[in-house]
């Protein structure tokens, strides 16, 4: 019932996804329906494209921070997560997301209708490895780099010495306030001294 209930809301929009080198797909919502066809050249309110990887990563959940951005105006928009564009309108995007999510096409499924049922049910596992190993990669990479921009090429602090220096400024702070604390004190005395 939810997803009848935000169909209704995309009535009469369309979104245009763009799978980088493979094929373009039409997402259209008419009386209520979601109709999913072959992409036409006609202009659609909002656009997604990006690698296969990108747009399962952004189907995944990386929509909510491209989701939240203002109202494009034809401006393009990068997500950090997932490197897909998004051209147009970023609400209608992101609320064809929240429907795709809401329905839950089986992508297999619909897959075998083109491919036929084995090749369908080796690309959703080819997918499902490329992304676990994309993310995998991904992180590893990262946390290389963090390691040679502290240990290699000094550009970041390491935590030991980033604790350090904390601590150092903590025990600057405390020692300012026993001083300011003396004064006021000093002051006070000298006020009341004849």
């Amino acid at each position: 019932m939810q997803a009848a209930a935000v169909a209704r809301g995309l009535n009469n929009t369309s979104l245009q996804i763009g799978i980088d080198g493979m094929l373009r797909i039409r997402a259209a919502v008419s009386a209520g329906r979601l109709a999913l066809l072959a992409s036409e050249d006609t202009a659609a309110d909002a656009s997604i494209s990006g690698s296969p990887l990108a747009l399962i990563e952004l189907l995944g959940g990386g929509m909510n921070n491209a989701g939240r951005s203002a109202k494009s105006t034809g401006g393009r928009h990068l997500t950090a997560r997932a490197a897909a564009q998004i051209l147009g309108d970023a609400e209608i995007a992101r609320r064809y997301r929240e429907l795709f999510a809401l329905a839950r096409p089986d992508l297999e499924e619909e897959l075998s209708r083109l491919v036929g049922d084995m090749p369908a049910r080796r690309l959703s596992q080819f997918a499902k490895s490329a992304l676990s190993w994309a993310r995998k990669a991904g992180r590893i990479a990262g946390e290389n780099l963090a390691e040679y921009l502290q240990e290699e090429s000094r550009d970041l602090v390491n935590k030991p010495e980033l604790e350090e220096f904390l601590l150092g400024v903590d025990q600057v702070r405390e020692t300012a306030d026993r001083i300011e604390a003396r004064l006021a004190r000093l002051e006070q005395r000298l006020k009341g001294a004849p």
